[in-house]
């Protein structure tokens, strides 16, 4: 009986080992999955921030180059005075009626320089809308980023395989790169 009180004994210590193995294993998958939870969670909040200054800055292209074509109508517009007063200015001059020429000559320096002005107009807002749209892009593309890194969150904690989940990580960094390039665009 003896022997049969150590084996026991032996039995109940290595069962105690293992089950203190078991627990710190499970410990420290919680723990990893606690990381990966908060990791995505962030990595989510990023997501949404980015979807909404993408979607910022595509309404304010589409603004702006709403104005530049109206600029642009304006700009059209004037240039077709400025047509029609040199026009009346020739039909004066072939009547000789000088006075009335010289001020249709005159309106025409007056209506040149507001298409002039116009047209200016038109390629200010043709850049600024050109500006927003690659502010739009650089933030469209980060939330194409974290949406995988997210994505990969997902598949990671279905398969416990942490190296997903790093590739994933990486995958969020750049994506943060994108989110923070979109505020600066350089051009």
């Amino acid at each position: 009986m003896p022997e049969e009180a150590f084996e026991t004994a032996e039995m109940k210590e290595a069962l105690e080992e293992a089950a203190e193995r078991g627990a710190e294993a499970v410990e420290r998958g919680l723990a990893w999955v606690k990381l990966l939870s908060l990791t995505t969670a962030v990595i989510a909040v990023l997501a949404a921030l980015a979807s909404l200054e993408s979607g910022a800055f595509s309404n304010e292209a589409l603004i702006q180059k709403n104005e530049a074509l109206l600029a642009q109508q304006k700009a059209s517009d004037q240039w077709a005075f400025y047509q029609a007063k040199g026009v009346k200015a020739v039909v004066y001059a072939a009547q000789g009626d000088t006075a009335h020429a010289q001020k249709e000559t005159s309106d025409q320096q007056e209506i040149s320089t507001k298409a002039k002005e116009f047209e200016a107009e038109v390629e200010s807002k043709s850049h600024e809308s050109d500006r927003s749209l690659e502010h739009h892009h650089r933030f469209a593309y980060s939330v194409t980023m974290f949406q995988v890194s997210i994505a990969l969150a997902a598949v990671a904690a279905l398969t416990r395989q942490k190296a997903v989940w790093m590739v994933g990580l990486l995958i969020g960094t750049l994506g943060l790169a994108y989110f923070c390039d979109g505020f600066l665009v350089w051009f």
